[in-house]
């Protein structure tokens, strides 16, 4: 199967609003909901995921932290020492010897591993349950902020391998994941997705990247993406979080007016989707095709910011 997002099998922007208003879970949660898709990921949903533990085998999902501009990450993290191991002495308590470092970092882009709050996205000023551009301030977010997801997003993560089903070592940047790539995955991979699952989608860019000797421009050579009707199937199947090895849109953004960027628009505006952007999935993905599941308890732990857009996180897979 080879599925390519030419411009004569997008959607029209006409379709795409059709899409939008269908998907829209604005009320379904009651007019004060902050959380979304996530309330499909209940207690019991977490104890299901719990007993898919068998070996114990724990995979980090997330890049290093880059601190050198790269084209995927232009602006890096900011790493320097406080004290380091000339200067153990430099808190002035006697025989107390430490080291000590100081982090920031942009928390969107191409390069670094983070989950995007509900507040990030809008569509015509408008974010997750019609709350205005106006809510997000220069002191943060009022409102659909990256503490909807405290108590971090925990549950059966379930990898479908796009690459695997296709014959191929990665997606081409032209490619688009339609729901039959998605519903082939399921097949071959013997599960289906389904109310309250965290839904990671591989492209294989890890692959690619090594192929192109630790290069990746996504802003000039691009990314593969999930398909914009996609978004119907991930409404209802009910997933809790949207995860990929991109940024599940395409880069660069497809050619339907005003719809640029329809997962992260219409998936965290309308439906109320978490998505997790970057991935790292070569290691996860080795350990799956190795021991034929691909499925897992994921945990997702995002920083505790008030008034955040999103977060920096390190979604770990246990087997």
């Amino acid at each position: 199967m080879s599925t390519t997002a030419s411009d004569q099998d997008l959607p029209t922007t006409e379709e795409m609003e059709q899409i939008y208003q269908d998907v829209k879970n604005w009320t379904t949660w009651g007019a004060d909901d902050e959380r979304g898709a996530l309330n499909h990921l209940t207690n019991e949903h977490r104890a299901r995921a719990a007993a898919l533990v068998r070996t114990g085998e724990a995979v980090s999902m997330a890049h290093d932290l880059t601190t050198r501009p790269t084209p995927e990450t232009p602006s890096p993290a900011h790493h320097h020492m406080l004290s380091s191991g000339d200067a153990l002495g430099s808190s002035g308590v006697p025989d107390y010897e430490a080291t000590q470092d100081y982090l920031g970092t942009a928390v969107h882009g191409l390069g670094l591993t983070h989950i995007d709050a509900l507040c990030h996205m809008f569509v015509r000023g408008e974010m997750y349950g019609g709350r205005p551009a106006s809510m997000v301030q220069s002191t943060g977010a009022q409102a659909n902020t990256i503490m909807s997801v405290s108590d971090g997003a925990i549950g059966r993560g379930v990898l479908l391998d796009i690459p695997l089903g296709r014959g191929v070592d990665y997606l081409e940047p032209s490619s688009s994941v339609t729901i039959a790539d998605l519903e082939a995955a399921e097949a071959a991979q013997g599960l289906t997705v389904g109310t309250g699952d965290l839904l990671i989608v591989s492209t294989g860019r890890d692959a690619r990247k090594a192929a192109g000797r630790g290069r990746l421009d996504p802003f000039g050579g691009g990314l593969p993406g999930l398909h914009p009707r996609t978004l119907r199937w991930l409404h209802e199947r009910k997933v809790a979080l949207l995860a990929s090895d991109g940024i599940s849109d395409h880069m660069p953004f497809t050619a339907i007016p005003e719809w640029p960027f329809p997962i992260h628009q219409i998936g965290i505006v309308g439906i109320g989707l978490h998505l997790i952007d970057n991935l790292r999935l070569d290691t996860v993905t080795a350990v799956c095709r190795r021991e034929q599941r691909w499925e897992f308890l994921m945990s997702v732990a995002p920083m505790r910011v008030p008034g955040g857009t999103g977060s920096p996180v390190n979604p770990i897979a246990t087997f």
